[in-house]
């Protein structure tokens, strides 16, 4: 494994929950939301999700947040 996670199983949990509600929230409101802010929350919701799914966090790793004990 390349990265040690850094994540907690909650929080990984809310993560992927509020990344596919950011995803279809984007699909749902693409033509009333504009494009550009609809491709904005459909980014934003990818990126919680795969966060989420791997259990690393780069930018939580960035400012020194430290891996989860125990993996």
């Amino acid at each position: 494994m390349f990265y040690a996670k850094n994540l907690p199983g909650w929080e990984r949990a809310l993560r992927i929950v509020m990344g596919l509600a950011a995803l279809v929230y984007a699909a749902i409101g693409w033509g009333s939301a504009g494009f550009g802010l609809a491709v904005a929350i459909g980014l934003m919701g990818a990126m919680f999700a795969l966060t989420g799914l791997f259990g690393f966090c780069p930018m939580c790793a960035m400012v020194g947040r430290k891996p989860v004990k125990g993996r």
